[in-house]
């Protein structure tokens, strides 16, 4: 693998205090390329979500470390996040929508929010850029005058990757971008994503426990089971000689072959 852009070290995560504690994420080591997307896969509770939320300084690990371009940012003994002036370099798209949104504020307002915040903008220009950015990412004008309740869950997740991409980061986590919408909207959102990866150089991390988005959408993939990466290694690799038993399980349970999303 390239030099990584951003890399998860020896991370472990635990819950839990004496005989209740648990370790959601066991001595993991994760690292992505500029420009590069990977993936990283499981079943519920294999402790892919907890992992990411590290990769974006969200959860502290009792042990680790989280390098970005080299640099520490973030590990264990820290109860904060990133350095303030790396933080906008890790954005991070949520599983829900409906919970990550404002249901307050306009589509338009959220995103302007962020960019106030991130790029220190007028709030004049941050209302101009935030109904650029929503354009850019297939949500109208008309749309982004809309509260998030007016708005499909396919949209909403439009809004949330228009808000993610505000402070114009390197890299994107995408925890489960496509469980909470519906077909067809997944196949828009997939290929919206791929294309913001070519056109920005966006450095991207999925989250998923479709394998399908996975293949389509990544050159390297990590598996994770009970909190442990148990295989890794370029994609299409994985998916055509599994070595490990549970990469086979998880391989062999998708109904005849793996069907991709096509461009649309």
């Amino acid at each position: 693998m390239a030099e990584a852009l951003l890399q998860a070290q020896d991370v472990t995560v635990t819950f839990g205090n004496r005989l209740a504690a648990f370790d959601a994420v066991q001595a993991a080591t994760v690292g992505v390329a500029a420009g590069d997307a990977i993936g990283i896969v499981g079943e519920s509770g294999s402790g892919k979500t907890t992992l990411a939320r590290v990769l974006v300084g969200l959860q502290p690990p009792r042990r680790g470390e989280v390098l970005l371009e080299g640099k520490r940012v973030f590990g264990a003994g820290q109860n904060t996040t990133f350095p303030r002036g790396e933080r906008w370099k890790v954005q991070m798209i949520f599983q829900d929508p409906y919970s990550s949104l404002n249901p307050r504020m306009r589509a338009w307002q959220g995103v302007a929010e962020a960019l106030q915040v991130w790029r220190g903008v007028s709030a004049k220009e941050a209302r101009l850029q935030a109904f650029q950015l929503l354009n850019s990412v297939g949500i109208s004008s008309e749309q982004a005058e809309h509260f998030p309740r007016s708005l499909s869950g396919g949209q909403l997740q439009r809004v949330s990757v228009a808000r993610a991409l505000a402070p114009n980061p390197k890299v994107l986590i995408a925890d489960e971008p496509t469980s909470s919408i519906d077909q067809s909207a997944q196949a828009q959102l997939l290929n919206l994503l791929r294309r913001l990866q070519q056109e920005r150089a966006l450095t991207i991390v999925f989250i998923s426990h479709d394998l399908g988005l996975i293949r389509y959408l990544t050159s390297r993939v990590y598996v994770m089971q009970k909190g442990k990466i148990v295989e890794s290694g370029d994609t299409l690799r994985v998916f055509d000689r599994p070595e490990h038993s549970y990469t086979q399980l998880l391989i062999a349970s998708i109904p005849g072959r793996v069907q991709t999303p096509s461009p649309l």
